[in-house]
């Protein structure tokens, strides 16, 4: 009898406890659920900016239920409350990778806890339509469950400066077997592909991939004069320094967001020109353009195979080195691919302004924070020369572009894309979308029409990439080899142009903010493979100028 007795009582703990969880969710889940909402006060908002390409046409994404980013991961969430997450702020928000590592050493912190900490502040801010920045796709179901594995190791093993443990976000071009990867189109929506070189260089160090940033649809080359960081996936991406106000840039725009609301610890972009350095400008973080061939290209969703390449965004210097560390390594199927025994880590140590040579465009000193930096670097010892480069055209810049696609396009879809996905050219893509306009390409698909249209000749497109080549790469060295310049100085992606088919880096860290409260950033450029030489300016400069604030309505 007793034994029955405490069978029972047994019993009814089981089923309280049981119920509580429930009653525990169902309270969680009460005051995280999305909502779609009445967007057309939002979009008169937009149309009377002075930007036409901030023109919105809608916000949420037509075909994503932001619930479902989340879903799969509510339940690691049951016991991760309100309370946890406020305690943990201040071993996460803007620290980091080896102050974050420290914490996990010294037990203040463990690799769950830090992945829940992002989940539950990316299910926070996107399930809020005031706050919502729509810069998150899909989160990766197995995260958690990974993390949880990973605080199995012994702490004192870790190397404080790796990405062990670290929640990276990628650009959703970028492959990864465990989400789909999209490019932001309805097309690829079921695309389920292999992790891309870049990816599994990450997982082999054990770095975390949290899930996927949104991006302008087909890294902004499918509609012409659209807003940047438009995806019929993923919706508008928003500024968290001025939703709604300023362009949150293109076409890495959720990788951009994601670092900059401190929604992950880093994330990967991709550029063919400007794609990181705008986005990254545009949200007051640090993003490096490296040289093409310094990271492999493989199992990235391409525009051109002679341009493309994947960089690091972070909220520094540090992290972005380390990051970079991570990530390169020889390709044997990128046939841009190169071999770098480079510690772009131990690089930074060395980072001295002093003595050092900085090319100065003398008609940005109009631009007062350019001015400024200038001026701090010049206190610092740095030795600022002005120069006046020409500015010349680039034609036949758009044709590598639509020629590169029109090939590069279906080489992916045979080697990258699953089976279940039938398109294989761009001619293939026009039609799908045709099939549903409002939904799949509600600004149209002009850049995709172009691309067909163009009918250069290989020959005449060889001569245009050498071309283009030899005038980019004179613009720069005619400056730095005249003055012995180590480096250009530059604004956000204002060079972005010449320096993608010169081939040559590019770093822009945070340089302020203007009157109306819009970053910028300040632009280094070298030349190619001194992606060492960069950071190390950079971090000088960052040490000197803590430009970077977190966006206001973002702090909690």
């Amino acid at each position: 009898m007793r034994k029955l007795v405490f069978i029972f009582i047994s019993l009814l703990v089981l089923i309280s406890c049981k119920r509580e969880k429930q009653e525990s969710r169902k309270e969680i889940q009460s005051k995280v659920v999305w909502e779609p909402y009445d967007e057309s006060e939002d979009l008169k908002v937009t149309r009377n900016l002075d930007q036409e390409r901030m023109h919105l046409k809608l916000v949420n994404s037509k075909v994503l239920d932001k619930n479902d980013i989340w879903r799969s991961l509510e339940s690691e969430l049951d016991y991760f409350s309100a309370e946890d997450y406020n305690k943990l702020k201040e071993f996460i928000i803007e620290k980091d990778i080896p102050a974050i590592q420290q914490s996990v050493k010294e037990g203040k912190l463990s690799y769950e806890e830090l992945v829940k900490f992002f989940i539950y502040r990316i299910r926070k801010y996107e399930s809020d339509n005031s706050l919502s920045l729509n810069a998150v796709i899909s989160l990766n179901p197995k995260v958690v469950k990974q993390a949880r594995e990973l605080d199995k190791v012994d702490k004192n093993t870790i190397d404080v400066n790796s990405v062990f443990g670290i929640p990276i976000m990628l650009k959703d071009n970028i492959g990864t077997k465990d989400m789909f990867t999209t490019a932001g189109a309805i097309v690829l929506q079921d695309n389920k592909t292999d992790n891309a070189f870049i990816v599994q260089r990450l997982l082999d160090q054990n770095a975390l991939i949290l899930g996927k940033a949104n991006l302008s649809e087909w890294a902004y080359f499918l509609c012409v004069g659209c807003p940047v960081g438009y995806s019929a996936i993923g919706g508008q991406t928003l500024n968290p320094y001025g939703r709604m106000i300023f362009e949150s840039g293109g076409s890495s725009s959720g990788s951009g967001a994601v670092v900059a609301a401190n929604f992950c610890v880093a994330a990967v972009g991709t550029e063919t020109s400007g794609s990181i350095l705008s986005p990254s400008s545009q949200n007051s973080i640090v993003g490096l353009k490296p040289t093409i061939g310094l990271l492999s290209r493989s199992g990235i969703v391409p525009i051109s195979s002679t341009l493309d390449t994947p960089g690091p965004m972070t909220k520094s210097i540090i992290d972005n080195a380390i990051l970079l560390n991570a990530m390169v390594g020889m390709d044997s199927s990128d046939r841009a691919s190169v071999s770098s025994k480079v510690d772009f880590l131990e690089s930074i140590k060395e980072s001295v302004i002093k003595g050092k040579r900085f090319g100065v465009v003398k008609s940005f000193l109009e631009d007062s924070l350019y001015a400024q930096s200038v001026d701090k670097i010049k206190k610092a010892g740095g030795i600022m020369v002005i120069v006046e480069p020409e500015q010349v055209a680039l034609p036949g810049f758009l044709s590598i572009l639509n020629m590169d696609m029109k090939n590069d396009l279906p080489e992916y879809m045979n080697s990258y894309a699953s089976n279940n996905i039938t398109v294989k050219t761009v001619e293939d893509i026009i039609a799908f979308n045709l099939q549903d306009n409002l939904v799949r390409i509600p600004y149209g698909q002009g850049v995709f029409e172009g691309i067909v249209k163009d009918s250069t000749a290989t020959e005449d497109l060889e001569r245009i990439k050498e071309n283009l080549n030899t005038t980019a790469c004179k613009f720069f060295n005619d400056q730095i080899d005249k003055h012995s310049l180590d480096v250009v100085l530059s604004i956000n992606n204002y060079h972005a142009g010449y320096a993608a088919v010169a081939k040559y880096p590019a770093l822009t860290v945070p340089m302020g903010y203007t009157d109306n409260g819009e970053p910028k950033g300040l632009t280094f450029i070298g030349k190619p493979f001194t992606e060492y030489q960069l950071l190390q300016l950079g971090h000088g400069y960052e040490s000197i100028s803590e430009a970077r604030e977190m966006p206001e309505k973002y702090l909690e």
